[in-house]
């Protein structure tokens, strides 16, 4: 049932959007069923344009027929993207689809910001599972060396032989928090810090509305959409 969950929640989000908008268009299996839908909605003639925040939603986009910005001047409409966890004060652990730098700065870049999860997603704390640091590949070793110092441990996502790579042509480094991230924005000040360092998945203060679908169907949490 999370897929249909997930379709749920992103075809709420399409309630948001309007004529002439320039919208935000997030990575992830919940994202992509919003940018489909999206596309359902151009092909009808609604004309929008789109921010991708990867590739492959990119290329989704131009599937579905979605005329893309790559250069932005102002602000972004409405952004819809999903999550990895989500907490009680709405902050977000993203990234582990490997495209949280280009999630976050279209993210910033937006007037409002929405997200779009199943159920599963909520947490009562951040840092159940991986926490994606992306890093310049020249000297990452040095780099991870420099994060352990922080009292995390970490794994260079895909491997030494075969590491993934961003959409940045960076590396992903996934930190793990022994007993959770108690206190996110502290722990995203100190990761910024960090050289050789280029951003991180925790989303702190960001969030307008996160629409969670379940068994009861979807509902809105923070401030109401519309």
């Amino acid at each position: 049932m999370t897929d249909e969950y997930k379709q749920v929640a992103a075809h709420k989000a399409l309630e948001l959007v309007q004529e002439g908008m320039l919208i935000g268009l997030g990575s992830g299996s919940t994202a992509r069923h919003f940018t489909e839908g999206l596309g359902r909605l151009v092909a009808e003639g609604l004309k929008v344009r789109g921010v991708p925040t990867s590739r492959a939603t990119a290329e989704l986009a131009a599937e579905r027929g979605i005329p893309i910005v790559t250069e932005l001047v102002g602000q972004i409409d409405l952004t819809v993207d999903g999550a990895d966890e989500v907490d009680p004060s709405l902050n977000l652990i993203k990234g582990r689809g490997g495209a949280l730098s280009r999630e976050k700065l279209v993210a910033a870049a937006s007037k409002r910001f929405v997200i779009v999860v199943d159920e599963s997603k909520l947490v009562k704390q951040l840092g159940n599972g991986v926490l994606p640091v992306e890093v310049l590949p020249f000297l990452w070793r040095s780099t991870a060396e420099r994060l352990t110092a922080l009292g995390v441990s970490l794994v260079l996502r895909g491997g030494e032989e075969v590491p993934f790579v961003t959409d940045n042509g960076n590396l992903i480094l996934d930190v793990s928090v022994e007993g959770g991230i108690k206190n996110p924005t502290d722990l995203g000040v100190e990761l910024k810090k960090v050289t050789g360092v280029v951003e991180h998945g925790l989303f702190v203060g960001m969030t307008d509305t996160v629409i969670v679908a379940g068994p009861d169907g979807p509902k809105a949490i923070g401030r109401p959409p519309g």
